[in-house]
């Protein structure tokens, strides 16, 4: 808050720091993943998915209708919602850590519960694109393929669905492809 665009002196190209910003997620989002594997997500998959699913569903509820109180679209109120739903997986691993928790049943579910958060605002940050035009908002990239692009005319359910369709294609290309290319 204190430096940022409008700080007198010299300020970076906005464009770097998006950039550096994407690199930092990417490698905090790796450091977790070393800490934190699919086998310790489905040993407690019956406490962290619910949990983590109803937690998002009831924060980002609770967002649209603060957002929908304020005069906000449904878009704007979704969007609101669903930033107010999430949580810090690295401030809360760095946390474990100090506690010496991570090991613990406690941490595997908090850290499995977290990881449920961060791979749903995945995929909503996936669908929210997608879903702009929908939702009342305004699609600034157009995509010259047809096959990328996704007019409004298919409805809301329409774009879900070919969105998600994209996902799971790039989860399964990833999932063979990758197991190829980096063996374990």
């Amino acid at each position: 808050v204190l430096v940022g665009p409008n700080t007198p002196g010299f300020v970076a190209d906005a464009g770097l720091a998006n950039e550096l910003a994407e690199i930092g997620v990417i490698l905090l989002m790796f450091g977790v993943g070393l800490h934190f594997s699919l086998k310790d997500l489905l040993s407690v998959r019956a406490i962290a998915v619910p949990g983590a699913i109803v937690q998002i569903g009831f924060a980002t509820a609770l967002g649209a209708i603060l957002a929908w109180m304020l005069g906000w679209s449904m878009g704007a109120g979704l969007v609101f919602g669903l930033a107010l739903s999430v949580a810090s997986t690295v401030v809360l691993l760095r946390a474990l850590q100090e506690r010496r928790l991570i090991e613990t049943e406690r941490g595997r579910i908090a850290v499995g519960w977290l990881i449920v958060e961060d791979l749903a605002m995945v995929l909503a940050l996936v669908l929210l694109p997608a879903l702009a035009g929908v939702l009342g908002g305004q699609q600034q990239v157009e995509a010259h393929s047809s096959l990328l692009s996704l007019p409004a005319s298919y409805g809301i359910w329409g774009v879900v669905g070919v969105t998600l369709a994209k996902v799971a294609a790039f989860v399964v290309v990833m999932l063979v492809v990758g197991r190829r290319v980096i063996p374990w």
